[in-house]
Parts: C-alpha cells; sequence; structure tokens
C-alpha cells in the first residue's frame, strides 16, 4: 500500500494493490475509486485534499510483517 500526496494539485492518492486499473467510479465530484478486472479497489483519489483531511499528519497502525 502507498500514500502520495500531491502538492501542486493538492491530492491524495491511496494505492491498495498495484493491478491494473479498468475502471474508475466517481463516488462524488472530489472522490474517484479505481478498480481491478475482479471489482476490487486497487485505489482512491481525493481532491482538494487539504480542505478534506488533515494531509499534514499521518498515522500509519497495524502493519504486518
Amino acid at each position: 500500500m502507498k500514500v502520495s500526496y500531491f502538492r501542486d494539485t493538492d491530492t491524495v492518492y491511496i494505492e491498495f494493490r498495484a493491478d491494473d486499473i479498468v475502471e474508475s467510479k466517481d463516488l462524488d465530484e472530489n472522490t474517484t475509486l479505481d478498480l481491478d478486472a475482479k471489482g476490487n479497489v486497487c485505489a482512491i483519489t481525493f481532491e482538494h485534499a487539504s480542505q478534506r483531511t488533515d494531509v499534514s499528519h499521518l498515522v500509519v497502525e497495524g502493519i504486518a510483517a
């Protein structure tokens, strides 16, 4: 899993799996869900992230080894 923040576009991209994306669904005008061929969630994109999330504070818990 990878979390990226792009300051120039104020976008957060969370990649859950690196599979090929075959479909993107708009959850609202600023949130997109990316799916693979089996319908599994691969990633989610949040536009205007600094207004909708706390991009300056990231906490990661429960990392599996």
